[in-house]
């Protein structure tokens, strides 16, 4: 599928890729003979199949929706004998959703393009996830993700560069007519799952979010290119949501909402679920949204949001940077944030807090039900073409506390806006900031925010050289 992006970005994008470090290149394939292809994963597998060997058609036409489910079924035979991994071989192969298995590597190759059906009888319902209470798009269920699981261990979605495709333009328009009872398929969601890995892959044209891996730990996500027009609806790059322990490194995003959104369940029933996303880190991300956030935190975040860092993330064309979204009702926190090195090219914000974000499950949730915001740390920002430095609000008598901003340089657009800062219900410290931020950050004259010096424990995880032939296309 060819993808015509708008070219008032275009011509940014590829410069500034010029200038930051992706490892994408280094991770794709190698091929030491005619036959074998290698690739990093956080396991390797003692059993291989082909989707060929279960009679799958890569014509973009016929359906594999079935060969899809029984190639797995047949390879969860494996899961305590050394595990499994399907390949996709190059082609356009068509289905409806599927899940995985345990111990199980599904490889996507260079020149394969899994591509989602667009029927909606393809996407089991379900029911709404617990932490949200209801669907996202409406009062329904959801519609199964696209690729999914549940309660699985050790789990990789890879390739070499391999595309997965939504077809997500029919969803979009569904949303915009307000034709959907049910939340629209998300491309990839693992629930309750530990160990998983998603990477060295393209992904266009989600119907919704691109990545939701949801009460989970251990995840790694990177070296992807994510794609979607900038004027599709919720597709948000990669949702991490009541998980701990992630690292999303290496990835490249345009999209029609946040590239990285950071959640963990929304309003009474995230409270009552209570589990918060944490130590997490997101390095060398690029973001073209620019209508979205580089990195939101929020606005779904009632089971808390703490211990996150980001460091060397890029922005081309963007509506902010860092934005916290929450509001009465959410309960919950966002505490100890970490962002070391933006580089940020023509945004609307830099700096943007929202206390007054509304978009609730129904009536019952608890308008007393306060969020805490406390200790964010912003350094070394060099940002230009920006319409304004800092849009920043709390809560009437729930002030947003612990700011902190040191080594801040904005250039301003042709033209930007008269106020520069507007700062309600905040307070926190700066030093070395332009424009002059506002009084309520007040001027510490010489210091350097926090950024912590010790690793995120998903970060001391090395990969595997995994292999396959494909010449043997046998078990």
């Amino acid at each position: 599928m060819t993808i015509y992006p708008p070219s008032h970005w275009v011509t940014s994008a590829v410069l500034m890729l010029g200038l930051i470090n992706i490892s994408i290149v280094e991770c794709r394939r190698h091929v030491f003979d005619a036959s074998d292809v290698t690739y990093p994963a956080i396991n390797c597998r003692k059993h291989t199949a082909f989707l060929t060997d279960f009679g799958g058609k890569g014509d973009g036409i016929t359906s594999n929706t079935e060969v899809f489910r029984a190639a797995v079924k047949n390879l969860s035979q494996f899961e305590n004998d050394g595990g499994s991994q399907l390949i996709v071989p190059p082609g356009k192969w068509l289905t409806g959703s599927f899940n995985l298995t345990s111990h199980f590597t599904l490889f996507i190759q260079s020149d394969a393009v899994v591509l989602a059906s667009q029927d909606e009888g393809d996407y089991p319902l379900v029911e709404p996830l617990p932490s949200y209470g209801t669907g996202r798009d409406g009062p329904g269920g959801r519609f199964s993700s696209f690729i999914g699981g549940s309660n699985l261990t050790d789990v990789v979605i890879t390739g070499d560069n391999g595309t997965i495709d939504g077809q997500g333009s029919i969803w979009w328009d569904k949303f915009h007519k307000k034709k959907l009872k049910n939340t629209r398929p998300y491309l990839i969601e693992l629930m309750y799952s530990k160990q998983i890995q998603i990477s060295n892959l393209t992904l266009i044209d989600s119907p919704s979010w691109f990545v939701h891996p949801v009460y989970s730990s251990d995840i790694i996500a990177q070296d992807l290119t994510i794609h979607a027009p900038v004027d599709s609806p919720n597709t948000d790059g990669i949702n991490p949501d009541s998980c701990k322990n992630v690292k999303i490194q290496d990835v490249f995003v345009v999209s029609g909402d946040d590239c990285v959104a950071v959640k963990s369940g929304w309003d009474e029933y995230g409270i009552k679920f209570g589990m918060p996303t944490e130590q997490m880190i997101i390095r060398r991300l690029t973001c073209i949204s620019p209508d979205s956030a580089v990195i939101a935190l929020g606005s779904e975040m009632s089971g808390g949001i703490k211990n996150i860092r980001a460091e060397d993330i890029t922005a081309i064309n963007s509506e902010s940077a860092v934005r916290i979204k929450t509001g009465p009702g959410r309960g919950g926190y966002v505490t100890d944030i970490f962002v070391d090195k933006m580089n940020l090219h023509t945004m609307k914000y830099v700096f943007w807090t929202t206390g007054a974000y509304g978009q609730h499950p129904d009536p019952g949730y608890d308008p007393k039900a306060l969020p805490i915001v406390d200790r964010i740390n912003y350094r070394n920002v060099v940002a230009e073409d920006v319409k304004m430095a800092g849009n920043m609000g709390g809560i009437d008598g729930d002030p947003f506390t612990g700011f902190c901003l040191s080594n801040v340089t904005i250039g301003l657009s042709a033209k930007p806006k008269t106020l520069q800062w507007n700062c309600t219900d905040v307070s926190g410290i700066s030093s070395d900031v332009t424009p002059k931020p506002c009084d309520a950050l007040v001027d510490k004259g010489s210091i350097e925010c926090d950024y912590p010096s010790d690793p995120v424990p998903i970060d001391t995880v090395q990969l595997e050289t995994c292999s396959f032939s494909t010449q043997k296309q046998i078990l």
